[in-house]
C-alpha cells in the first residue's frame, strides 16, 4: 500500500481561478472548470487560464460531449447549461419538466448511450435530496428519492452497472445498481465517512473510488478490499483547500487534478497505484436521439 501522498508531492497550477469547484477534462488534456461568479474556464496543461464564457451564476459540475460542449451545472439558474466552448453561446440543456424543477442541480455525468445523471442536492440537511434522469432528446424524470441526504458528487462505473453517489451530510459514498430497464435499484452504503463532508468522486481502474472532501481538506481513497485510505492531507487548507471534486487527466490518465473552493489555483498530483478510466462523451446523434 502507497503511504499518504506528502505536501510536497502535489503541485499548485492555474493560479488566479475564481473558487472553482466543477471541473471536465477534454480528450487533448484541456481541463474545463467553473467559478462562483458564473464562470467558464479553460486551462492548458502548462496552466494557462481562458474565461471562455460567464453565465452570472455559480458554476458546480462540469460534463462533456463528443463535440467538446461542455453541461455545466448552475445553482443560481437552478439549470443544466449547454455551452460552446467556441463562442461561449449556452442553451439550457434542461432545468426539469413541467411537473418539477431542479432545486439545487450539482453534478452530471453522462453514460454511453447518452443518459446524464444529475444530483440535485436540495437543501442543506433538508432531507430533500434526489437524482434525476435525462434521457436522449431531453426528457427529464426523477431517477430515484433515495438519495436524499445531500446528494453531490457522482461517478458511473466503467461498466455501466452502477452509479456511485456522494452524499454530504451525513458523509457517505453510496451506490445504485442500474437495472436492465434503466431504473434505479436499491441504495447501498459503501462506506461511512463520518466528520466529512465529501464532494467528489472519481473512479480508478483498480475499482478504486477517489474522493474529494470540501471539508476537511483530506483527499481519500476507497475500494472494497482497502477500505478507506487518505490519500493526500493538508491541515492548513493552502495546498489543498476545500477540494470539492477529482478527474483524471495525463498521459494515460496517471495524472488526478483537484479543483479548489476555498482558493485561487488547481492541485494536480500522482498515484502509482492510480490511473484513471475514460468517462462517456456521447456524441450528438445519441444525444438528440427520441
Amino acid at each position: 500500500m502507497q503511504p499518504m501522498l506528502g505536501l510536497d508531492e502535489l503541485e499548485t497550477f492555474a493560479q488566479g481561478l475564481d473558487h472553482s469547484e466543477g471541473i471536465a477534462v477534454a480528450s487533448d488534456g484541456t481541463i474545463y472548470v467553473g467559478g462562483e461568479a458564473g464562470q467558464l474556464y479553460r486551462v492548458s496543461t502548462d496552466g494557462a487560464i481562458e474565461e471562455i464564457a460567464n453565465t452570472g451564476g455559480f458554476m458546480l459540475g462540469l460534463a462533456l460531449d463528443a463535440d467538446g460542449f461542455v453541461y455545466a451545472c448552475d445553482l443560481t439558474a437552478s439549470c443544466v447549461w449547454r455551452i460552446d466552448p467556441a463562442d461561449g453561446t449556452k442553451t439550457v440543456y434542461s432545468s426539469g419538466n413541467a411537473e418539477r424543477h431542479f432545486a439545487t442541480p450539482n453534478w452530471g455525468c453522462f453514460d454511453a448511450h447518452g443518459n446524464y445523471y444529475l444530483s440535485d442536492s436540495g437543501d442543506w440537511k433538508g432531507g430533500n435530496g434526489l437524482i434525476w434522469l435525462v434521457r436522449p432528446g431531453g426528457r427529464a424524470e426523477v431517477w430515484t428519492e433515495e438519495s436524499r441526504h445531500f446528494p453531490n458528487g457522482m461517478a458511473l462505473a466503467p461498466d455501466g452497472s452502477r452509479l456511485f453517489v456522494l452524499e454530504s451530510t451525513p458523509g457517505a459514498l453510496v451506490e445504485f445498481a442500474i437495472e436492465d430497464d434503466g431504473r434505479a435499484g436499491a441504495r447501498t452504503v459503501l462506506c461511512d465517512l463520518p466528520g466529512t463532508v465529501p464532494d467528489g468522486v472519481a473512479v480508478a481502474q483498480d475499482g478504486s473510488l477517489v474522493i474529494a472532501c470540501y471539508r476537511p481538506d483530506i483527499i481519500y481513497r476507497w475500494r472494497h478490499d482497502l477500505g478507506l485510505q487518505v490519500l493526500a492531507h493538508d491541515p492548513e487548507g493552502t495546498t489543498i483547500a476545500a477540494p470539492t471534486n477529482v478527474a483524471f487527466t495525463g498521459s494515460g490518465l496517471d495524472t488526478m487534478v483537484v479543483p479548489n473552493l476555498g482558493r485561487w489555483h488547481l492541485t494536480r498530483f500522482r498515484h502509482p497505484e492510480l490511473l484513471g478510466t475514460p468517462l462517456p462523451q456521447p456524441t450528438r446523434e445519441q444525444l438528440e436521439a427520441v
